[in-house]
């Protein structure tokens, strides 16, 4: 599994698509909260005139929605286009350890891409009057959710890219169905065709949970249903490969 995971840290950094894509996040993220006044469509923290990274927390997960696929997309996609998975399949490793490999990479590089949190948390933490003015535990809470989230995409496009072997379909395909989980239960349970039943779809949606985290309570609930998701899509990533290898 640690050599999977080695293997595909280093196709995604020594690759251009994977410096752009981490080169858009990061720029994204600092002009929408930092430059971008908010009357111009940012989520501008000076503009805000409150110590907090809440803006941080809403609008990143919007781009994770692009950044995880283009992370993704090439996972299997790629090793199935070039013949390198029936390599891989035929080497001392069990399916399984390719699969959570994988997986781990990925959200390794989830984990890299928030790295300016922190640099982000100093800045707004010098900036509160008093100083260190700041929810902590909202905030470490929602950072906790964002990680959790990532890893939910990351097993979302794994799967996603397991599917075909061509990587603009593999990236579509993660896109939506992580978009469609995101807040299509939130959607569905706001429309009110389900009535009442409307609060249980809604408690099925990824939104949910992440914002039950963001509010600095870890509520073991929400943190079971992050574990779930990731492995119910590793395991469906693992059926999806197994199924077009059987002879392997």
């Amino acid at each position: 599994m640690y050599l999977i995971f080695l293997k595909d840290i280093r196709v995604f950094l020594f690759s251009l698509i994977g410096y752009l894509s981490l080169g858009i996040f990061f720029t994204l993220t600092f002009l929408f909260l930092w430059f971008i006044p908010s009357e111009a469509g940012g989520m501008n923290i000076l503009d805000n005139g409150y110590a907090t990274l809440e803006p941080y927390f809403q609008f990143t997960p919007w781009v994770f929605l692009f950044l995880v696929p283009s992370i993704t997309m090439r996972s299997y996609s790629d090793e199935m286009r070039t013949g390198t998975m029936e390599l891989l399949l035929t080497k001392p490793l069990t399916l399984n350890a390719i699969i959570w490999g994988k997986f781990f990479a990925g959200w390794f590089l989830v984990l890299l891409s928030i790295m300016p949190f922190f640099l982000y948390y100093f800045t707004v933490y010098q900036l509160g009057f008093p100083k260190g003015n700041l929810d902590a535990g909202g905030t470490w809470g929602a950072l906790i959710g964002l990680i959790f989230l990532g890893g939910v995409f990351i097993s979302i496009g794994n799967f996603c890219s397991s599917l075909t072997d061509n990587q603009v379909v593999a990236f579509v395909l993660a896109a939506t169905l992580c978009f469609l989980i995101y807040v299509g239960f939130d959607m569905l349970s706001e429309s009110g065709w389900l009535g009442s039943f409307g609060y249980f779809i809604q408690k099925l949606g990824l939104a949910e949970h992440y914002r039950g985290l963001s509010k600095g309570v870890l509520d073991s609930r929400d943190l079971f249903y992050f574990l779930s998701m990731i492995w119910a899509f590793n395991i469906l990533t693992l059926w999806s490969v197994k199924s077009k290898y059987q002879s392997i």
